[in-house]
């Protein structure tokens, strides 16, 4: 009986360095290997946005980024969701607080489909036709904050946390707000 030879298929991959987005400067986030070019593309990539931005404020926050393309060893990569930790939306909602969560479909300035699941944490239990217009308010400005800017730029604003002040004083004349975050945002 002979002997066949085992090829070690792990020593035949190539490793592939992949990097953040354009608006993260394209910063190195991990190596990952691979047979082939077309087996890196396709893959998503989940990495805290503190190691992206170098900002210990966005540690419960995580970035799922998707393969895009590569040229030659370098894998880049697009955002294709913005999540917040649930034990960090945990801790944000208490005893006697209201909250208004919506699931709010949107299409940017440059047509691309986004889904944004908001929520609103008021200071102190609020009637619930008070939460309805808090609910009703957010969609309106969540359509049109999207419908105003483009996909980085409303990006951007989410990240550095403009989009939820500006909301929070929008909704201040219905109930007093604690918290508005984003609990989620998905490029479709």
């Amino acid at each position: 009986m002979a002997l066949q030879k085992t090829v070690d298929t792990w020593k035949l991959k190539k490793w592939f360095t992949v990097y953040a987005p354009k608006q993260f400067n394209e910063v190195q986030i991990a190596e990952m290997p691979a047979n082939d070019e077309k087996a890196v593309v396709g893959r998503n990539i989940k990495v805290a946005l503190s190691s992206l931005t170098n900002n210990p404020a966005h540690a419960y926050t995580e970035v799922i980024l998707k393969v895009t393309d590569v040229n030659g060893e370098a894998a880049h990569t697009k955002i294709i969701r913005v999540e917040q930790l649930y034990s960090y939306i945990r801790s944000l909602v208490r005893r006697y607080r209201s909250v208004a969560s919506g699931v709010f479909p949107a299409v940017t300035k440059d047509d691309v489909s986004v889904v944004a699941k908001m929520l609103v944490i008021t200071k102190a239990r609020t009637a619930h036709t008070k939460i309805n217009g808090i609910r009703k308010e957010t969609k309106g400005y969540v359509e049109s904050y999207f419908k105003d800017n483009e996909l980085n730029t409303a990006l951007s604003g989410i990240i550095e946390g403009k989009m939820q002040n500006d909301l929070s004083k929008k909704l201040a004349h219905i109930a007093p707000i604690n918290r508005v975050e984003v609990k989620k945002l998905e490029v479709v």
